[in-house]
């Protein structure tokens, strides 16, 4: 649990940017919540505009940290025989970004889970020794057997879970299908986990399957990649641990407090990358419920909250909700601590150019979303054999992320269609997609840019 007994611990800011004007019998409210942490560790979500990442903390101080890495050691895993070594290899770059103190153990992931760094159940204390250590347990690992990542899961789950520390994080990485375990036994692993600790996720090459990888970051708020050439691995992995070490206070929860009559249509993350809250709350009182957003450091990180309020006349104005970040006392006894809140408003007027204008921040957004949504569909579409959905779905996303500057999305887009016009969303799919493309694409559609304000 989170530790605010420290000096060096985030400073969280609330803004809300809506347009709170109705017309007569208007019901539906819309605001982007951007919540920011500064003061803190390193950049983890949207840098800080100006800001480079600078630890908060002299070298072996911080948050009390513990971290498992989760190794796919599955027989597929040799094919070719450089992915595993590759895997070795960003293991032990990962276990170099420790920081000094951070509790850590290495999990050899098969048809079953086995820590093969320290062993029985316990955790290491990172330091020059222990790290060598690890480097020696992970030169011995070898590929064998299948894969049931559930098991993974839990066995990292009882390691931290034993851990009495600020901030717990798995760091996940497999090569293949989940296909030694049902799918019911994975979402129960996950149910399980959910909000015990964080995990980013990540497939390696292309035999492995983008919604189970996506599905597991999704479930455990972190993040999700795919690192089509294993020799990218080291990179990748150490950037994941140095984003890890940057966290600096854990269970943190959106609160909204709506009044009696106000409907709750949804709670989105929109960026960094989109994620649906909505099914995620936990009642905190009769008018209020809690969304998790994990773990932060320095970062900033956008939300969109839409709302139903009663009807009302000319002239009425309402508060729509009251957002709040908090954060649970760790002992569990005493009160939540209110980090920072922000007011949903709702104004009746018969201005119609007030009550039919669009928040710039709410319509970006709104296209992000959409853009997401589509990306997954028309690649969908394209599987099934439905050329023409996934044309006019895939264009649809070519002209979304065109006319939001999203130009990261727009270049994968180009792999998998022929752009004929942008603007207007023309496209032809392309003959042959290499599977690295096409799994690159869908695996990043959630990704956002921020709105420029």
């Amino acid at each position: 649990m989170a530790n605010f007994s420290k000096s060096n611990v985030p400073q969280f800011s609330v803004e809300v940017y809506q347009n709170e004007f109705l017309p007569e019998g208007g019901r539906e409210v819309n605001a982007i919540v951007t919540v920011t942490s500064t003061g803190g560790g390193t950049t983890g979500g949207i840098p800080l505009a100006g800001s480079t990442p600078s630890p908060a903390y002299g070298p072996g101080q911080g948050p009390d940290a513990a971290v498992v890495l989760m190794v796919d050691c599955s027989g597929s895993m040799d094919y070719p025989p450089t992915k595993m070594r590759n895997a070795r290899d960003a293991t032990a770059a990962a276990i170099d970004a420790l920081r000094e103190g951070t509790r850590f153990a290495v999990v050899a992931g098969t048809h079953v889970a086995k820590d093969v760094y320290p062993g029985n159940g316990r955790l290491a204390v990172a330091d020059q020794q222990t790290r060598a250590q690890a480097k020696d347990a992970l030169r011995k690992l070898s590929a064998g057997g299948g894969t049931a990542i559930g098991t993974w899961l839990r066995l990292a789950d009882r390691l931290l879970g034993a851990a009495e520390v600020d901030i717990r994080h798995g760091i996940l990485l497999t090569d293949g299908r989940n296909e030694h375990e049902a799918p019911e036994d994975l979402r129960a692993a996950l149910d399980s986990c959910a909000g015990r600790f964080t995990c980013d996720a990540r497939g390696v090459g292309t035999d492995w399957e983008v919604k189970e990888v996506t599905g597991i970051a999704a479930a455990l708020l972190g993040t999700a990649d795919i690192v089509a050439d294993p020799a990218g691995l080291a990179a990748d992995f150490t950037r994941m641990m140095e984003n890890a070490m940057g966290k600096e206070v854990a269970d943190v929860a959106l609160r909204l407090w709506t009044p009696v009559g106000v409907e709750i249509r949804f709670v989105k993350q929109v960026a960094p990358t989109v994620a649906d809250l909505t099914g995620r709350r936990t009642e905190a009182s009769p008018r209020a419920g809690d969304y998790p957003t994990g773990s932060w450091g320095d970062e900033s990180r956008d939300y969109h909250v839409c709302v139903l309020v009663p009807e009302a006349g000319i002239g009425q104005e309402m508060l729509a909700a009251r957002v709040s970040l908090i954060l649970p006392d760790p002992s569990g006894a005493g009160a939540p601590q209110t980090l920072s809140q922000g007011l949903v408003r709702a104004v009746w007027t018969d201005d119609m150019v007030a009550s039919t204008s669009i928040n710039p921040q709410v319509a970006h957004y709104t296209g992000q979303a959409e853009l997401a949504q589509v990306i997954q569909q028309g690649l969908d579409a394209r599987k099934s054999g439905d050329f023409d959905g996934a044309t006019a779905k895939l264009g649809r996303a070519v002209q979304l992320a065109s006319a939001s500057g999203n130009q990261d999305t727009a270049k994968l887009l180009s792999k998998v269609v022929d752009v004929v016009d942008a603007a207007t969303g023309t496209v032809r799919l392309k003959a042959k997609v290499a599977e690295a493309d096409e799994m690159t694409l869908e695996t990043r559609s959630t990704k956002t840019v921020r709105v420029k304000k």
